[in-house]
């Protein structure tokens, strides 16, 4: 069985870094044009030359999304973008545009295309025809049922990549126009405003005809794949896919960590039995904040997975360990979320199981405090165990 890529998502370099240290494989990021998340693309070049050498040193890897819908005004400066990339040593570039691959392989031929979920590739002839143009990888679309993935995969030799968590479109695979007509702001060319995800009533004429009244939303709910990650490695996807570039450093250190643990678990032979899973979905939970579902990989109705809403965060992240004292055991955290003394935390890291303590005693450059309110500020809290830099406290809700 080949191994698997775990690929995670990342708005800047810190978040970048956090997903390779958390047990990404790779990442993707966008630069600061040319990306279809324009608001989640905070990466200079600076930057994505910064991750690029992070990454390779251990052995991971870096693609930039250039996979905006290009009109010809959008065009301009691409061609010494892309050669700068490839100078950089990115791995890859994920892209929707047939033409801007075409001008991959004359000018930066080194840059491995990577076809975005954009195209809405869900058949194999598909698949075949655009590797003979030189895709050397295609994102699926995520309308692709399970069976289907395992039928593509064992008729293509291109290397498939599947979505496996994270946001869906409430449209075709984000062929979105809502952003566009209601606030200006083109989804397709990296403004979308989630307008699918606003609330909404129905009227006819001045009569409100929304059931008891109440909105509803156009939004679909949140992917989540834990039921078929094994038959997606046995099927031999190249890379699972976790969306998500615009979330915290919590999200990405807790879905990336969950999923590593998952593959690893399988690739050293282990089977995911109902008690396995429900572990992981249990974690998983502790990161998100909307509900979830397995998307169309069950053959799913499309009416099935619409409605998503806001939901209980069971676990608050709080703070970021900064350096830990051995000789009197106390961790210097940066703080993120309110916290006080008395609360219990849950302390996880790349290379830590969860693992609980009531806070007992914390002091910042003025002395002891009670509680920790000031984000960003750092402070020393005493910790019953050892714990290193980059792990992270979380609030657990009683």
């Amino acid at each position: 069985m080949k191994k698997v890529e775990l690929l995670a998502p990342a708005k800047d370099l810190g978040k970048a870094l956090i997903a390779l240290r958390y047990g990404a494989d790779a990442v993707y990021v966008g630069g600061l044009e040319y990306s279809l998340r324009s608001r989640a693309s905070n990466f200079t070049l600076e930057d994505i030359k910064t991750l690029v050498d992070f990454a390779h040193y251990y052995r991971k890897k870096v693609y930039v999304t250039v996979n905006m819908v290009f009109h010809d005004d959008d065009l301009k400066g691409i061609v010494d973008y892309l050669k700068t990339l490839e100078m950089m040593r990115v791995d890859a570039v994920i892209i929707e545009s047939l033409g801007l691959m075409a001008l991959i392989k004359k000018y930066a031929p080194k840059l491995e295309c990577h076809l975005s979920t954009q195209l809405s590739t869900t058949n194999s002839l598909a698949v075949e025809e655009l590797s003979k143009w030189g895709a050397d990888r295609i994102v699926l679309a995520r309308e692709v049922d399970m069976l289907s993935i395992e039928v593509i995969a064992q008729r293509c030799k291109t290397p498939l990549e599947v979505f496996i968590h994270g946001g869906m479109c409430a449209n075709y695979s984000g062929r979105c126009t809502l952003s566009n007509r209601m606030t200006n702001r083109d989804a397709n060319r990296g403004g979308c405003a989630h307008s699918c995800r606003w609330n909404y009533h129905v009227y006819h004429g001045t009569e409100l005809l929304s059931k008891d009244d109440l909105p509803f939303t156009m939004s679909s709910y949140d992917l989540r794949a834990t039921p078929y990650i094994e038959r997606m490695i046995k099927a031999g996807v190249a890379s699972l896919k976790i969306e998500g570039r615009m979330k915290s450093d919590h999200y990405i250190a807790q879905v990336t960590r969950t999923y590593r643990k998952m593959i690893d678990e399988i690739e050293m032979g282990g089977h995911l039995d109902e008690k396995r899973l429900a572990y992981y979905n249990s974690e998983l939970d502790k990161a998100e904040n909307r509900p979830s579902d397995t998307g169309f990989l069950g053959s799913s109705k499309a009416s099935e997975l619409f409605g998503a809403t806001q939901s209980f965060v069971s676990h608050e992240y709080v703070a970021m360990v900064k350096d830990f004292n051995l000789s009197n055991g106390y961790a210097l955290v940066e703080v993120r979320n309110k916290f006080s003394k008395g609360d219990t935390l849950e302390v996880f890291g790349p290379d830590q199981d969860n693992e609980q303590f009531i806070v007992e005693d914390m002091f910042d450059e003025d002395g002891t405090i009670e509680v920790a309110n000031r984000p960003k500020a750092l402070i020393w809290i005493k910790v019953p165990f050892l714990v290193k830099p980059y792990y992270m406290l979380r609030k657990v809700a009683l």
